[in-house]
């Protein structure tokens, strides 16, 4: 079994280039729009999502077939149709420009593989079985939907607020170091789900920090 190396990338204003314009494309395409990359689809039809996608300004869709050249500039690549042999084009193209690439059809030909995932906010939980079973991952991912409910974007919503603020206030690297801590040793979950919990001020954050640097 390949053994592979989870990565979160920051895609915001990079080009993406997807190969084909079917329902997994469309898939594809969701998660790229919604990171703030660029997005590419080159197909000769489209589902109506993209085509709505397209419209709305959302992606680029170039209306044709693959050819040689479309990767160029390109910081990921999609090889998304129902063509074994321009999948297999297309992720050649991408190797040799050095670009990573997804094989949807067959995730072992390509460099890289997508999980299934659950978002709450900034909370993203990802779960792969390395390709052995994607079905396997969607279930597992339901149970993971069931566990972790909306508390968590609150709460990974006030990290990251709070995080925010301690950066800008305090120059100390122990101090801040401390702070995080006693950030997520904080019982704020239990707040939530408990309906006790209000968002701070920064105020109330400033305060707070005062606080812990007199303690």
């Amino acid at each position: 079994m390949t053994h592979y190396v989870p990565v979160m990338l920051k895609l915001e204003g990079r080009r993406c280039v997807i190969i084909g314009g079917g329902p997994v494309a469309e898939r594809k395409a969701a998660s790229l729009i919604e990171a703030g990359a660029v997005v590419v689809v080159v197909a000769p039809d489209a589902t109506n999502r993209l085509q709505s996608d397209q419209s709305a300004g959302r992606l680029i869709w170039e209306m044709r077939n693959y050819r040689k050249g479309d990767l160029d500039g390109a910081f990921l690549a999609y090889a998304a149709t129902d063509q074994p042999d321009i999948n297999d084009a297309v992720v050649r193209e991408a190797e040799r420009l050095g670009i990573p690439v997804n094989h949807t059809g067959d995730g072992s030909k390509g460099s890289f593989i997508t999980p299934s995932i659950v978002r709450r906010g900034g909370l993203i939980l990802a779960v792969s079985t390395s390709g052995a079973g994607p079905g396997a991952s969607r279930m597992l991912s339901r149970e993971i939907d069931e566990r972790y409910g909306s508390e968590y974007e609150i709460y990974v919503d006030f990290l990251s607020f709070a995080r925010s603020v301690v950066k800008g206030r305090v120059q100390d690297a122990g101090l801040r170091a401390k702070l995080y801590k006693s950030l997520t040793e904080m019982d704020i979950l239990a707040s939530i789900r408990e309906g006790r919990f209000h968002p701070w001020s920064k105020e109330e954050l400033d305060a707070w920090i005062d606080q812990q640097r007199e303690e």
